[in-house]
């Protein structure tokens, strides 16, 4: 492995290459995970949401800065009834291979997502969509399962509009290598899990909020390893990288012309109980454990001094940014070892208990978690497990507490988060009746002020009974070089259509 070097000389040999970047107008950029498709129905992994805002648009665009809905694809959109969104779409749009984009690629992106014999990797994101219809060349018609106010949402979200014809061409196969899309960038090479590359796309269309690209190629390779990602910065092998350790953040934020960026991000972490007995007979069936764990870890402290970077303590399970999320009047649990004690006691485990608690990601959170319950007599013994692993064991009602993490995939709604492990399906631990009506009325409410009113109810339950601890915001670093100009962004995903050399 390289030896990273900081100070003067790296900062040298980084503007040096820096120049070199700008001047054939190219910026390599890395990250750590393999991405197998480019088919952004066929992906969970975050990397994938990268290359949506690259190569794709969707028929509604939301803006990253003000979160304000945007026209895109579609120029007017209107709910007719509760269940039957209309929209009309833009007309003089191409895809980059020149297919023209018309009612016919809306029908068929739906069909493509909604198709039962042809399973998506991203269901949980379309699953409340039943069909379309062309009702027009450049007017369609999107049929709900039932009423789903969240639905503009997501079509500004992870919904973007596949060309009918080169996907009956091609088929998934051949999309996931070879995407074609509206987008402002077009990929021209990949191989699977190391590389892309991307160049501008000369006849993106005039009038898109993302405007008009700057840099015309950006080649992306797959490093798993921070510390060589790091290597390649300071050399110039690279002039952007993502999700950068915080360590290794503020080191970089000393270095000359390397920027630091630390965008707050929709992530958030919690730890869920499985308060409703689901793997077994255990502590957690008790509300007095479930607020003695809530009180025993000092939430405040681990968002200040683990994660930084403008993270925030919350206190309900939703992001604050997010439709109907509020903590007012919710139950909050301070940092108190000794109510943690008490409670535990009081539960009957005076001398504490010990039990498994899993994880996926970001180990040192969990350890610092399993710290705490440490120092009131509770041994947690952490599981860590790779995220598909632990999910299966999630939805099988196998896990007694899992410290988990989810960015609601962008939603800015707590039906992306909330209502994904309250509202009975297979990652609902607590299985509360009262809490699961709430959250599908709230779902399906036209009403704002009714939904609001309803998620709160459900939200300040779930507070009241600790079925969930909720803990903090996530942060992304971002490092480039200072030649890079990069707006920040209040989600989680950076959109590299917006930068430019200075």
């Amino acid at each position: 492995m390289r030896k990273l070097v900081y100070g003067a000389a790296a900062s040298f040999v980084l503007a040096t290459s820096a120049m070199a970047a700008s001047g054939d107008n190219t910026l390599n950029i890395a990250w750590k995970s393999e991405l197998t498709t480019l088919d952004r129905f066929n992906s969970a992994s975050p990397e994938i949401n990268i290359v949506q805002h690259l190569v794709f648009d969707g028929l509604i665009y939301r803006d990253p800065d003000t979160f304000e809905y945007k026209p895109a694809l579609a120029t007017e959109w209107e709910f007719t009834d509760d269940k039957t969104l209309e929209l009309v779409l833009r007309r003089g749009v191409t895809f980059q291979n020149g297919e023209p984009f018309n009612a016919d690629d809306v029908v068929a992106t739906i069909k493509y997502i909604t198709d039962p014999d042809n399973p998506i990797v991203t269901g949980n994101n379309t699953s409340w969509i039943d069909s379309a219809a062309k009702i027009g060349d450049y007017k369609v018609r999107i049929n709900l399962k039932e009423p789903f106010p969240a639905a503009v949402e997501y079509l500004a979200g992870p919904i973007p509009m596949y060309p009918n014809e080169y996907l009956a061409s091609v088929g998934k196969e051949g999309f996931s290598t070879k995407p074609i899309g509206t987008g402002p960038y077009r990929v021209t090479d990949s191989e699977p899990g190391r590389s892309i590359t991307f160049e501008k796309n000369d006849a993106y269309w005039d009038g898109s909020p993302k405007g008009k690209p700057s840099i015309g190629k950006i080649v992306q390779r797959t490093i798993p390893d921070s510390n060589t990602q790091v290597a390649e910065l300071l050399s110039g092998g690279i002039d952007w990288m993502w999700r950068v350790p915080e360590d290794q953040a503020s080191k970089l934020g000393d270095v000359g012309n390397v920027t630091v960026q630390a965008n707050e991000t929709m992530r958030v972490g919690f730890i869920l109980f499985d308060s409703s007995g689901r793997a077994g007979g255990s502590p957690f069936q008790k509300v007095a454990v479930r607020r003695a764990i809530s009180h025993a870890i000092d939430r405040e402290s681990m968002s200040k001094k683990l994660v930084g970077g403008g993270s925030r303590s919350v206190h309900t399970l939703c992001f604050p940014l997010q439709f109907g999320c509020t903590d007012e009047g919710a139950v909050k649990y301070e940092y108190s070892p000794d109510k943690a004690k008490k409670l535990l006691a009081e539960a009957g485990y005076p001398k504490g208990f010990e039990f498994d608690i899993y994880a996926f990601s970001n180990r040192p959170y969990t350890e610092a978690v399993v710290n705490y319950l440490r120092a009131v007599g509770v041994q947690a013994n952490l599981r860590f497990l790779q995220f598909p692993a632990l999910f299966k064991k999630l939805q099988a009602g196998e896990i007694q507490a899992a410290h988990m993490n989810w960015g609601s995939y962008g939603i800015s709604d707590v039906s992306a988060l909330t209502s994904r492990f309250f509202k009975g399906g297979k990652t609902d631990y607590a299985q509360d009746k009262d809490v699961q009506t709430w959250i599908e009325k709230a779902d399906a409410s036209v009403n704002g002020d009714e939904r609001k009113q309803l998620y709160k109810k459900a939200l300040d339950r779930i507070a009241d009974q600790a079925y969930a601890l909720p803990m903090f915001s996530y942060v992304n670093y971002l490092a480039f070089s200072s030649d890079l100009k990069l707006p920040p962004q209040a989600d989680e995903f950076p959109h590299l259509y917006r930068a430019a050399w200075k």
